[in-house]
């Protein structure tokens, strides 16, 4: 039975945790990028700017 103490933990982390982060990223480009929700994403980028150009008052 392996112990769950902190150097275990660690190396846990070191060894695993990079390709979770990277795995999680990647899904997130695809997320944003498929091609149902990229209508919406693009949308939204495009109104943020359109507000910016407007006059103040």
């Amino acid at each position: 039975m392996m112990v769950f103490d902190h150097e275990n933990l660690v190396r846990i982390a070191k060894s695993w945790g990079l390709f979770y982060m990277l795995g999680m990223a990647v899904g997130v480009v695809i997320y944003a990028y498929w091609p149902k929700n990229r209508t919406k994403f693009d949308e939204a980028g495009r109104s943020i700017l359109d507000k910016d150009d407007k006059p103040w008052r």
